[in-house]
């Protein structure tokens, strides 16, 4: 439901829940000035036709920039989606933007992403008074995220970066973004913006370190499997430190009990996103032999989401609106709690607008079961991450 107290002032915002690629973009576009946009973000559902999808956003927004990814679920102005396609028009008279696609991902070269990136930067001449940030969207299966964050969180020289990992829904087969009217898999798109808007970054999730620790001693670094954790079968051994037998282990059970590494005083989850062959447990970020790992335990996730998402400007004054990245696991763990209605509401309440995550980038980190976002505010606050 479009509730006018709930509508953004500085991006407009299109959805549709047509499965037809034509009628959904014809129906999403209905709320958007093509003229005025600077460039849109386009979260694209797994349940629409990709071919069709790029025919019909260059037939209604043709000479209009277009960025964005499939998703594994959309945030929208009625909260938590999963077959919305869900369009967001940045407009022209507050937003600046310059684009790169890094194709391929797998094998990376870091030093020629961290060339590419320094580049665009040095030739995306800065606006006096403006504030500047970086978006990155990344293909969710190439297991590349780790160190493509670290490329450009060095290669921008500290540059906010905030970025979510292209999904499918929970199906882990094949995910795309959206650059140069194309899609493209094994690729990441990095998007700098220049806004004279304020900015605030937020990330944040509902876990705490339990006693109970664990360390790898046996993995694949590259392909992000876990085969021994003490020593033992990996999916044996979590099975049993978390209480439940090997047979059980579900999208629901990994949710519940994630995995926490520690970064400088900060933890943070490595998530599980199955288990595979025999024994092994595959992870949705970095992993290594001798990693020392604590399971999680988690707080109320209503109450943490609310409180953090209860950001304000100089002034005290709300955002004008959230671009967030919120993990496909939080979404699946608040719906087995049957608790989406609640947050949807949050979402509403706090013009809450992206999509559901294989991934989070905050901070030079990949991380999963968080939240990343941006808030926007009306007053030039500056910026700070």
């Amino acid at each position: 439901m479009d509730d006018p107290a709930h509508r953004p002032s500085f991006v407009r915002v299109g959805t549709s829940l047509a499965g037809q690629a034509h009628r959904a973009v014809a129906e999403a576009i209905a709320t958007i000035d093509p003229e005025d946009a600077r460039f849109v973000l386009a979260f694209i559902p797994k349940s629409l036709d990709l071919g069709d999808m790029l025919n019909a956003l260059n037939a209604h927004l043709e000479g209009t920039p277009v960025f964005g990814c499939t998703t594994a679920g959309q945030i929208t102005g009625n909260g938590y989606e999963s077959e919305a396609l869900l369009l967001l028009a940045f407009p022209k008279a507050n937003f600046r933007c310059a684009s790169t696609l890094f194709k391929p991902l797998n094998p990376i070269h870091i030093t020629g992403i961290s060339a590419q990136a320094k580049r665009l930067s040095d030739r995306f001449v800065h606006t006096a008074g403006w504030n500047r940030m970086g978006l990155v969207f990344t293909d969710g299966l190439s297991k590349q995220e780790d160190l493509l964050i670290s490329a450009l969180n060095l290669a921008l020289d500290d540059l906010p970066v905030f970025g979510g990992s292209a999904g499918d829904g929970l199906e882990f087969v094949e995910t795309f973004v959206l650059h140069d009217k194309q899609f493209h898999s094994d690729a990441a798109l990095l998007l700098l913006l220049e806004t004279n808007l304020g900015f605030q970054g937020l990330g944040f999730d509902h876990f705490l370190p339990a006693e109970t620790q664990m360390v790898v001693t046996q993995a694949d670094p590259g392909e992000r499997l876990v085969y021994e954790i003490n020593g033992a079968p990996a999916a044996q051994e979590y099975a049993r430190l978390v209480g439940c037998d090997e047979h059980d282990l579900s999208p629901l059970v990994f949710a519940e009990n994630p995995m926490l590494v520690e970064h400088y005083g900060n933890h943070y989850v490595r998530a599980i996103s199955g288990a595979v062959g025999d024994h092994a447990l595959c992870f949705l970020a970095a992993i290594d032999d001798g990693l020392v790992m604590s399971l999680g335990k988690g707080r109320e996730i209503i109450k943490t989401l609310d409180e953090s998402l209860a950001v304000c400007d100089q002034t005290g004054a709300a955002p004008d609106f959230i671009l967030g990245f919120d993990c496909v696991l939080r979404k699946l763990e608040i719906q087995q709690k049957q608790m989406s209605g609640a947050v949807s509401s949050i979402f509403r309440n706090r013009r809450v607008f992206g999509f559901n995550t294989y991934g989070e980038q905050h901070r030079g980190m990949h991380m999963n079961q968080t939240f990343v976002g941006v808030a926007f505010f009306a007053q030039d606050m500056g910026a700070f991450s």
